[in-house]
């Protein structure tokens, strides 16, 4: 009976403990101050790298949807593994940033306004 008491005893410490830690956890939360309201969504801009503009003004002259290649031969880039893949990490990384839309697998276009 002793050893379960001593054992409750020791539980009941370390939950003490750990309810010490959140109260100050919570009085050091409430203290910070709150982040002001963004006006707009917060998404990063295009890329410096002018490859970036040339996709982007060859989507708004085809007004349609592009694939890689596509893009490639609108952009005079030989249709080399390298080049397409080149372009299509460079569109992937404007549709992370919500830039383009990839309205299927392999398939981006402008988001419609």
């Amino acid at each position: 009976m002793r050893a379960g008491i001593e054992e409750l005893t020791r539980q009941l410490g370390e939950i003490d403990a750990e309810s010490q830690n959140l109260r100050i956890t919570r009085k050091t939360l409430l203290t910070l101050p709150l982040p002001s309201p963004a006006t707009g969504p917060d998404r990063p801009g295009i890329p410096d790298h002018p490859a970036y503009q040339q996709i982007l003004t060859a989507l708004a002259h085809a007004g349609r949807p592009m694939r890689a290649r596509d893009l490639c031969q609108a952009l005079d880039l030989p249709i080399l593994p390298k080049n397409t893949e080149g372009i299509r990490s460079k569109l992937k990384r404007l549709v992370s940033r919500g830039i383009l839309v990839e309205t299927e697998p392999g398939l981006f276009a402008r988001p419609e306004a």
